[in-house]
C-alpha cells in the first residue's frame, strides 16, 4: 500500500527571496510593487513567485497583528499649528492603535535640518516596526530612509515625500495640484490689473513646498502673465519669521497685491497684515484649516485656505502599515487624500 503524500507546504516571501537571490526587503518590494527595484531583480521574484506558487497567507495577516508593534512618528519641532493637529490626531487613535497591537511615539525633530532628520531616523533602525516621516528631500535623508527599509523597518512619509528613496509609501495630497489651485484662487481674486504677488515658504528644501511652488508658477506663467511673482522669501514655517518677512515685502512694495502662502507659520503674516491695515485689501491664501485660520477666513484677513484632512493623513498612515506587516491589498481609493478648498462661506 502507497504511503499518502506529504501535505503540499505553503511557500514563504522568505522561500520567495532565497530561490530569488535577494534579501527579504527586497523580495518584499518587489512583491508589492513598489519603487527601488531594479527590472532585472524584479523579474528574478516573479519567476521565483511563479516557480513556488507563492501567494500571501491569509493566517499569516492574523498572526502578524499577534505582537506589538512600535511607530515612530517624526513631525517637525516647533509651533506648527498642523502638525499640532496631525499629534491630536494620533492621541485620538489610541484606542483603534490598542486594539491593533500598535504602540505609537511622536518625536519631534528639526525636519529643515537633513543631518539631524536623518540621524533620528538612523536611530530608529532595530527600534521600530515602521517610522512615519515628514521628510526632507535630501541625499542623506534618502540614504537613511533606504537603510531603514533594507533593515527592515516600514517608512511612511507623510505630507512631504522623498520618491526616489525605498519609502513604501506616500500618504499626502499631491503638492503640484494644491500649488496651481492656489494661483487659479489669487488670479481670480486679484482680477486682470497688473499687480504684485508674494510667496512665503519654509523651504524649497521640503518637496511638498517645492511642489507647491512649481504648480504656483506654472499656472501664473500660462494663465496671470500680468502679475509680477516676487521671489520667494523662505520662513522656516516659523510665525515670528514670516511676520518680519511680510513687514519687509510692504516696506519694499507698498502696492503688493497678494500673499501666497507655502507653508505654515500664517500666523505670523496675519499679525504683520492686520499691523499695517492691508489686512482687507491684500488677497491672502495658505494652507491648512488651523483654529487660527478659521478665524482669519471669518474676519477676512484670509481669503482661501487649500487643506488636507490630518485625521485621513494618520489614520491612513497607520492603515498601510498594517498592511504591509500583514501583506493585505491595500485599497487605493481609500488612502487618496483630497485637496479641499475652504472659504468663510463653506467652513465645516
Amino acid at each position: 500500500m502507497d504511503a499518502k503524500a506529504a501535505p503540499k507546504v505553503r511557500a514563504t516571501l522568505e522561500d520567495v527571496a532565497q530561490e530569488a537571490q535577494v534579501s527579504l526587503a527586497t523580495a518584499d518590494r518587489a512583491v508589492n510593487k513598489r519603487p527601488g527595484v531594479r527590472a532585472a531583480t524584479v523579474a528574478k521574484v516573479n519567476e521565483a513567485v511563479r516557480r513556488l506558487g507563492y501567494r500571501p497567507d491569509p493566517s499569516a495577516a492574523k498572526l502578524a497583528r499577534a505582537r506589538l508593534r512600535r511607530v515612530a512618528f517624526l513631525l517637525p519641532a516647533g509651533a506648527n499649528r498642523f502638525v499640532g493637529l496631525l499629534s491630536e490626531q494620533i492621541q485620538a487613535n489610541a484606542e483603534w492603535m490598542h486594539d491593533q497591537r500598535i504602540h505609537a511615539d511622536v518625536l519631534a525633530v528639526n525636519v529643515f535640518n537633513p543631518v539631524e532628520l536623518a540621524k533620528a531616523l538612523l536611530a530608529q533602525v532595530g527600534q521600530r516596526d515602521a517610522v512615519v516621516v515628514m521628510a526632507l528631500d535630501h541625499p542623506v535623508v534618502r540614504s537613511a530612509i533606504d537603510q531603514l527599509t533594507q533593515a527592515g523597518t516600514v517608512v511612511i512619509t507623510l505630507v512631504s515625500d522623498v520618491p526616489s528613496s525605498t519609502r513604501q509609501h506616500y500618504v499626502g495630497i499631491n503638492n503640484t495640484a494644491a500649488g496651481r489651485t492656489a494661483a487659479t484662487l489669487i488670479g481670480r481674486f486679484v482680477g486682470r490689473h497688473p499687480a504684485k504677488v508674494a510667496i512665503i515658504l519654509g523651504s524649497l528644501s521640503l518637496r511638498d513646498h517645492a511642489e507647491r511652488y512649481f504648480g504656483f508658477n506654472q499656472v501664473m506663467a500660462q494663465e496671470h502673465p500680468h502679475l509680477t511673482v516676487l521671489p520667494p522669501l523662505e520662513g522656516q514655517d516659523d510665525a515670528a519669521r514670516n511676520e518680519a518677512l511680510t513687514t519687509q515685502l510692504f516696506a519694499l512694495h507698498p502696492d503688493l497685491a497678494a500673499i501666497y502662502s507655502v507653508g505654515a507659520g500664517n500666523g505670523g503674516i496675519s499679525t504683520a497684515l492686520c499691523s499695517l491695515g492691508r489686512a482687507q485689501d491684500t488677497v491672502f491664501v495658505g494652507h491648512e484649516l488651523t483654529p487660527a485660520a478659521r478665524a482669519d477666513l471669518l474676519n477676512g484677513t484670509m481669503d482661501a485656505v487649500i487643506n488636507q484632512d490630518a485625521g485621513h493623513e494618520i489614520r491612513s498612515a497607520l492603515r498601510l502599515a498594517l498592511a504591509q506587516w500583514s501583506q493585505e491589498p491595500v485599497i487605493a481609493d481609500q488612502e487618496r487624500i483630497r485637496i479641499d478648498i475652504y472659504l468663510k462661506d463653506n467652513l465645516p
